[in-house]
């Protein structure tokens, strides 16, 4: 998961400084007033999404795969918890039922 983070974080930083060297050799248009920044990052969010998409593919599938495995380990781990209560209960209640049958 940290990898798919970085990996998807350096194609941000690279389209950022693309996009930064385009936008300073007026290539591409600047932002209105003292927006530059904030339009040179969203330009960069914009081109790095779709190229993240396509190109960490593999690695998302793989991240995905361990969060499920993540969720099932949980899930199992509650469904035995659950499992034990529900066995301390059913003997706490067949311990009171035999002292009521004994008295």
């Amino acid at each position: 998961m940290l990898r798919y983070t970085l990996m998807r974080l350096g194609i941000f930083v690279g389209c950022l400084g693309v996009v930064w060297g385009l936008v300073y050799s007026g290539i591409a248009p600047r932002g209105l007033g003292d927006s530059n920044y904030m339009w040179v990052v969203l330009l960069a969010l914009v081109i790095s999404a779709p190229i993240s998409f396509v190109v960490l593919r593999g690695e998302r599938d793989r991240a995905s795969a361990q969060v499920v495995a993540r969720v099932d380990r949980a899930k199992a781990n509650l469904e035995r918890n659950r499992n034990q209560e529900d066995a301390v209960v059913a003997q706490a209640e067949s311990a009171d039922s035999a002292r009521g049958q004994a008295s």
